[in-house]
């Protein structure tokens, strides 16, 4: 019998700290208006001081492994997606998470994919199933963006928030409660389109400084090829499966501009009833947004066993991905 893989739980952490547009106008040239104009966004959230990405993605990580009936001891592979590690390159996030979390002896590792991250992990995640090399698997999504932000760059820091988003995935024989497809992929050469360079890359072989470590984006230029390569993706996803967006119960996209999720849902005629919006709330969380955003309509009820879902994202690197799945929580 095929065995498919299942995305059992979804669940998220919120920091408690809310921010509102309004705090920015203090030390920015910007307003609520402009904010709001602009972006949607209404409000984002940002962890404090003491935490870091590891115990953001720990708490959603405790919710996601409640819901789905596992203990941390059934867990077999641990892979977190973030651009805001707690440290730089080692050790890894996944690491962290799994120690917190009493995990031992099991392999864990970070991607860097943005705020691509989710879709690329349920690609992995997937792959591993589906392929018999682990049985249960947690994927966490999870940023303290925060952390790399320039508060005096208006055209950033009122973008992003912190937050976590974690899921378990695991084996299935019934494809209607299964991850459908997964596509994914990448183009380097727009690397420098949404980018954290390093505070300082000296060396013999390159006589080169970074003024800035802080995250640094073409807003127009990201926002047009987004919009783009969104739309293009959905449709071949769909099409490869032969799935009209009507068959759909709900399009939920990468949560980065209302402007953005709005050009998308209404080219690939999504109704506001399908279309899954918690930018106005959360801001753009990176990798953690596309299960935050789940885990709302789960929370409220909405997300059945069996719904299907329809996820697509765009993030530095340039990369994307789409998923197809349906609900196996």
């Amino acid at each position: 019998m095929k065995k498919y893989a299942c995305l059992k739980s979804i669940a998220s952490y919120i920091p408690t700290r809310c921010v509102k547009n309004s705090e920015f106008e203090k030390s920015l040239d910007t307003s609520d208006e402009w904010i709001r104009k602009r972006t949607g966004i209404q409000t984002r959230y940002f962890a404090s001081k003491e935490q870091n990405t590891s115990d953001l993605g720990v708490e959603a990580a405790k919710v996601a492994l409640e819901r789905s009936g596992f203990q941390a001891s059934d867990i077999d592979l641990v892979i977190v997606a973030t651009l805001s590690p707690d440290y730089l390159n080692m050790p890894s996030t996944a690491c962290l998470i799994s120690a917190k979390l009493g995990i031992r002896n099991k392999p864990a590792f970070d991607i860097s994919t943005a705020c691509s991250g989710f879709i690329y992990l349920l690609s992995l995640a997937k792959a591993f199933i589906e392929s018999d090399a682990y049985k249960n698997i947690l994927i966490i999504g999870a940023e303290k963006v925060s952390s790399v932000l320039d508060f005096t760059d208006r055209g950033t820091c009122v973008l992003f928030g912190d937050g976590a988003g974690a899921a378990v995935i695991t084996s299935t024989t019934d494809k209607n409660n299964s991850i459908l497809d997964v596509h994914i992929s990448a183009d380097g050469s727009y690397h420098d389109f949404l980018f954290t360079p390093r505070a300082t890359r000296q060396s013999e072989f390159m006589q080169e400084n970074c003024i800035s470590q802080y995250l640094q984006m073409k807003g127009n230029e990201t926002f047009k090829l987004g919009v783009k390569t969104l739309i293009s993706d959905v449709e071949e996803i769909l099409q490869r499966n032969n799935i009209s967006s009507t068959q759909v119960d709900f399009f939920i996209p990468h949560q980065a501009n209302l402007r953005i999720i709005s050009a998308v849902g209404e080219q690939l005629n999504f109704t506001s009833e399908q279309v899954v919006i918690t930018v106005q709330k959360y801001g753009n969380t990176s990798a953690a947004s596309i299960p935050m955003a789940m885990n709302d309509i789960y929370e409220s009820g909405k997300l059945k066993n069996g719904d299907l879902i329809l996820l697509d994202a765009f993030g530095g690197g340039v990369t994307w991905g789409s998923a197809l799945l349906h609900f196996g929580g």
